[in-house]
């Protein structure tokens, strides 16, 4: 029995948790139903905590944030999937052709997907996926009344006459069609996203807005219950369609359980305990005794879990409204290129990332697109190193010697990446820059950000698909609509036209070399303030097999084992 006790919590808050726990047990006996005589204690239950919270498990909101790209992982599926290698495979599609000019996509589907079993189905059993499904969830994630902050993705798509004004045509139940207005090469990986996966539209007409908590999908796991802030839990699909090369039907574990604790301290304590099997990312006080100063495990805890770390396609950045339009800008003094350079130079990125990281992750003194990118290039892209002199020469032209003059600035951050935040802080103090550091709740910092109500903040980036323009596309002035992904409202004529050339080039070199300029572009401007290319953490329990790692950190539990 798990016991928790909190002194001020009260008896209801005691009584809600034993009720909670009671409900996950019974759900959990039952998981795998086909094996009724299998003892419940043999049940192997993936446990990990999202101290963030998770929004919404429609996929139509997935990448709004790593906690609900991982749950409607676990859900959903696509024509096409990732692997660990970043190679674009088959899912949902089993293959498929590019015509010559690079602007149609077919996709044979296969014939033996179904939907997770739900009572607004015939008889209660999920019916088969068929292409007509993809052309309804595709359309879905661009209609403007739905308001997927992914709708972006689709911006290339082409409705023309030829193609019966239709840019997602299902042929018959196995072909499906996507026609784009101009050639481009990351295509097939956008496809990985979870926004392209594929959900029914019966089931979305009955739920309407709240299809968010009442999820159906085609993935490993199907949804059970959330109660939230608390618990979620998924279990088995015993129909997925996925096999591992022995034939063996995937997934090997009977669920997975999520807890909302917010406190990451009592997250890691309870990883340690035992009562979860997994944790990612190294913040935290407590996190701090396990890692050696060069970012490795200590010795002591090599018995007790294991630690994985991989490259990872993330951008750690403060971010800079720069929008003129926006009276939120007007009156602050980081409406200046000169100040947001200043900024650039005013900090040690090596020294916060040694004295605060452990040495896990690099120093981003190159530009914003990540280390393990093809076109990444710090010999081409030339960005900030620590400089206090030059920045107070910046300061100086600005109008602001030594920072006189110049109102106090906000930087909004989480509570995750205070100590960052307050480093920085400290090293601009020395150079005449105010700057105060505010807290805002993960959930509401992501809101206010997304709808340009914090003029300096912390954020950031992590890859979608694994190329260079998904980085890039952050600051194309058309991705500034309501739920696009231009945070800094950045406009510059020039970085528009090479981003436009970028996108239907399908020479690799000369593609990268336009990023590169793009790139260098966003260094001069300085929208933003690159602090460092991040690494892969993750640890598990011993007994915790094939978990595998990525370069995006998507949780991918399908093959994973739990040993006895």
């Amino acid at each position: 029995m798990l016991i928790i006790t909190y002194q001020n919590s009260g008896v209801m808050v005691k009584v809600r948790l034993f009720l909670i726990f009671s409900v996950v047990l019974i759900l959990l006996c039952s998981c795998g139903g086909n094996d009724n005589s299998e003892n419940s204690s043999n049940k192997k239950v993936f446990r990990y905590n999202e101290s963030a919270g998770i929004t919404s498990l429609d996929p139509a909101f997935a990448n709004r944030n790593i906690e609900n790209t991982w749950a409607c992982n676990h859900l959903y599926n696509g024509l096409v999937q990732m692997d660990e290698n970043l190679n674009v495979q088959p899912s949902i599609a089993k293959n498929w052709e590019i015509s010559e000019n690079g602007k149609v996509y077919t996709f044979h589907l296969r014939n033996d997907v179904n939907f997770h079993d739900h009572e607004i189905f015939k008889d209660g059993k999920g019916r088969r996926v068929v292409a007509r499904d993809f052309e309804y969830s595709f359309s879905r994630i661009m209609d403007e009344e739905v308001a997927s902050p992914g709708a972006w993705i689709f911006n290339n798509v082409d409705f023309i006459e030829e193609n019966n004004f239709k840019a997602f045509e299902a042929v018959d139940d196995t072909t499906f069609k996507i026609y784009l207005t101009n050639p481009f090469p990351p295509f097939l990986g956008i496809l990985t996203m979870q926004y392209c996966s594929v959900v029914p539209q019966e089931i979305i007409n009955h739920y309407k807005r709240d299809y968010r908590n009442n999820p159906v999908g085609t993935g490993p796991f199907q949804f059970k219950v959330w109660d939230e802030g608390n618990k979620m839990v998924l279990l088995k699909n015993e129909n997925y369609f996925e096999k591992d090369k022995e034939g063996n039907r995937l997934p090997y574990i009977d669920g997975v359980a999520i807890t909302f604790i917010k406190d990451e301290e009592i997250e890691f304590l309870k990883f340690l305990n035992g009562e979860l099997d997994f944790i990612s990312g190294r913040e935290g006080g407590n996190k701090e005794a396990i890692f050696t100063n060069d970012g490795k495990l200590n010795k002591e805890y090599n018995d007790k879990i294991n630690m994985q770390t991989n490259p990872y396609l993330n951008t750690e950045y403060l971010g800079i409204l720069v929008d003129q339009d926006l009276a939120l800008v007007k009156k602050n003094p980081l409406k200046h290129k000169l100040v947001r350079q200043a900024i650039n130079y005013g900090f040690d990125r090596k020294q916060m990332i040694a004295f605060l990281r452990k040495n896990i992750g690099t120093p981003a003194n190159a530009g914003f697109i990540p280390k393990g990118l093809p076109s990444f290039n710090d010999k081409i892209v030339n960005g900030y190193n620590y400089n206090p002199e030059l920045a107070k020469e910046l300061l100086e032209e600005a109008g602001y010697p030594n920072g006189e003059g110049m109102p106090e600035i906000t930087l909004y951050t989480t509570a995750d990446y205070v100590d960052l935040c307050e480093y920085i802080q400290h090293q601009l103090s020395e150079i005449g820059i105010k700057t105060k550091v505010d807290l805002n709740p993960a959930v509401t910092h992501r809101e206010l950000v997304a709808r340009s109500k914090l003029n300096f903040f912390r954020k950031s980036w992590i890859a979608d698909y694994p190329d260079a323009e998904n980085y890039l596309a952050l600051f194309y002035s058309k991705n500034f609509t309501p739920h696009g992904p231009n945070y800094t409202r950045f406009w510059n004529f020039d970085y528009d036209k090479l981003y436009e050339k970028s996108q239907s080039e399908t020479n690799d070199s000369i593609r990268h070399s336009y990023y590169q300029q793009m790139d260098q572009i966003i260094i001069e401007e300085a929208p933003v303030v690159p602090l460092y290319y991040d690494v892969v953490v993750r640890l598990t329990q011993k007994n915790v097999v094939d978990l595998g790692i990525n370069p995006t950190n998507l949780l991918t539990l399908k093959t994973v084992k739990i040993k006895d």
